[in-house]
């Protein structure tokens, strides 16, 4: 089932690949539960296929998932951003929203088509607030969101975002001259990629590639948490607050690059990692995903796995992405979120 609302929110399905294809198109810890853990979890979980209704994953507010960098909804009908995971989310009785903002732009551009998204979803579905989920630079734009409008946030999830920059758009930063060819190049191709698969998937805001490589740089980050701080850890590598203005923080990542030999998107991920000096899934380093309640930030995933891609390809006999989303849901669920 699929219902278009106003600047192209989807419900009823999930969207696939991220942040990740930026790196793709031009080169682009702590606790948690254990695989054993997340699976007896996921076995208390009534089965619909046996005449029960299942209502592991039914929070109170509609869950809502926001892309990365290179991002969409669907491709074709066929390719999803979140792999799986809002089918894997609505078989529990969650309402699930998948919203889409420009390829590439600043964070604050994409949040603030992002919170126009999430106030049609509010008035749509007659919900008082919604719980953001967002994946790589989707982690920075909900946290535009939740400072901008907290009336309309209960919860803020980061998935393998880079809160403090990612040493690779240092890396590409620095080894381009401001307003030269090298920028102007990698300025056309980006903008282009974007435009391209917004129009694949029916969105067609303007494109600014060179904004988002300042907003997922260490600098551009740091300008940026000076205004939207909440939930960032007061110490590097630590946990941030929990709760803020009434809106809980959380977030979890993988520090794995290559993952499965099958995945063709892993190898761009084993080079990418080269740049950086810690452990990290290819993007992002494992302490500059650290965002409120650190659930776990040593997954074997690199930044593909982290939202189930590509098509659900992922290391074999590992803690399946489907899961720690659904673990996620039902730990949102039990706080009455």
């Amino acid at each position: 089932m699929r219902w278009n609302i106003g600047l192209g929110v989807r419900l009823g399905r999930a969207a696939a690949f991220g942040a990740a294809m930026f790196a793709s198109a031009f080169i682009s810890g702590c606790g948690g539960e254990s695989p054993n853990q997340l699976a007896a979890a996921e076995e208390t979980s009534t089965s619909a296929a046996n005449g029960y209704t299942d209502t592991y994953t039914q929070t109170k507010y509609p869950i809502v998932l926001c892309h990365g960098m290179a991002g969409f909804d669907e491709l074709f009908g066929v390719v999803d951003y979140f792999h799986g995971i809002e089918s894997s989310l609505a078989s529990g009785g969650a309402r699930v929203f998948v919203t889409q903002v420009p390829a590439f732009s600043s964070t604050e551009a994409r949040g603030e088509e992002l919170l126009q998204q999430v106030e049609e979803i509010v008035a749509a579905t007659g919900a008082k607030k919604v719980n953001l989920v967002g994946h790589s630079h989707g982690g920075l734009d909900i946290r535009y969101v939740a400072t901008v409008r907290p009336d309309l946030v209960a919860s803020v999830t980061s998935v393998g975002s880079p809160h403090h920059g990612a040493d690779l758009a240092d890396f590409l930063r620095d080894n381009m001259t401001e307003g030269g060819f090298s920028e102007a190049v990698l300025s056309l191709f980006a903008n282009s990629l974007g435009t391209i698969l917004g129009l694949l998937s029916g969105q067609t805001s303007p494109q600014d590639s060179v904004a988002a490589l300042e907003s997922l740089s260490s600098d551009g980050a740091a300008t940026y948490n000076a205004t939207y701080g909440a939930g960032l850890p007061a110490a590097w590598c630590g946990e941030g607050a929990h709760e803020v203005n009434g809106i809980k923080y959380f977030s979890w990542s993988g520090t794995s690059k290559v993952t499965n030999v099958l995945d063709v998107s892993d190898y761009p991920m084993g080079l990418t990692g080269i740049i950086y000096d810690d452990a990290n899934d290819g993007l992002v380093g494992r302490c500059s995903s650290h965002l409120g309640d650190v659930i776990r930030d040593d997954y074997k995933m690199n930044h593909l796995d982290e939202v189930n891609q590509l098509f659900g390809i992922t290391a074999p006999f590992q803690t399946s992405p489907k899961s720690v989303f659904r673990a996620h849901a039902n730990r949102l669920k039990n706080l009455g979120l």
